[in-house]
């Protein structure tokens, strides 16, 4: 796992609209809530997308970025976004190049852990969380950058 501290790395995946994104890119608008999650339409990644859709607002009133990613295809991601109305990209890593970069790949390389980064505008890891289960320590770390002074 990356750790807090570590530099971030970088990357260039494309969105759920097919456009390529890069951290460069996104950490030029400010601070960014990357989170990693297994796979589209499943109960617990379907609960944790409309998590963070519904704090989408609070995040960008100061300038904090959301995106997940997965290794789903544009298609799926593209259904998965449109379905559940999430107004933040979501990053398609089908060869998982960026999930073992950040070494959130499963057990002996199948599927993928959930994990949440907390990435600053200058490419360090401000926080992290990985609970496989559970959302709740996830949207834990979200609030506490909402409500940070």
């Amino acid at each position: 796992m990356i750790k807090i501290g570590d530099t971030a790395p970088d990357f260039e995946l494309p969105n759920q609209s097919g456009e390529m994104v890069s951290l460069g890119g996104l950490l030029g608008n400010g601070e960014l809530v990357l989170y990693f999650y297994p796979a589209d339409f499943t109960p617990i990644c379907t609960a944790e997308a409309c998590a963070f859709r519904d704090v989408y607002d609070d995040l960008t009133e100061i300038d904090v970025q959301v995106v997940g990613i997965s290794p789903q295809s544009v298609d799926s991601h593209q259904r998965f976004a449109s379905r559940h109305s999430l107004p933040f990209p979501i990053l398609c890593d089908e060869r998982k190049s960026v999930i073992k970069a950040y070494r959130v790949d499963g057990p002996l390389g199948f599927g993928v852990r959930r994990a949440t980064y907390l990435i600053d505008k200058d490419q360090t890891v401000a926080n992290r969380v990985v609970s496989d289960l559970f959302v709740g320590s996830h949207m834990d770390l979200v609030k506490a950058v909402i409500n940070r002074d």
